[in-house]
């Protein structure tokens, strides 16, 4: 499960020491994702 996907093509590396990366994020999905995570984190505690 996954927040975001990279758009690999338009990332790039600025002045060496910073990066642009464009990424395509769908915020009910991710936020859905993560709080399966924590659950699953917290049953396994």
């Amino acid at each position: 499960r996954i927040s975001s996907t990279v758009d690999a093509p338009n990332t790039m590396v600025l002045g060496g020491n910073m990066a642009k990366i464009l990424a395509w994020y769908d915020n009910e999905w991710g936020y859905s994702c993560r709080m399966v995570d924590l659950a699953e984190y917290i049953s396994n505690k």
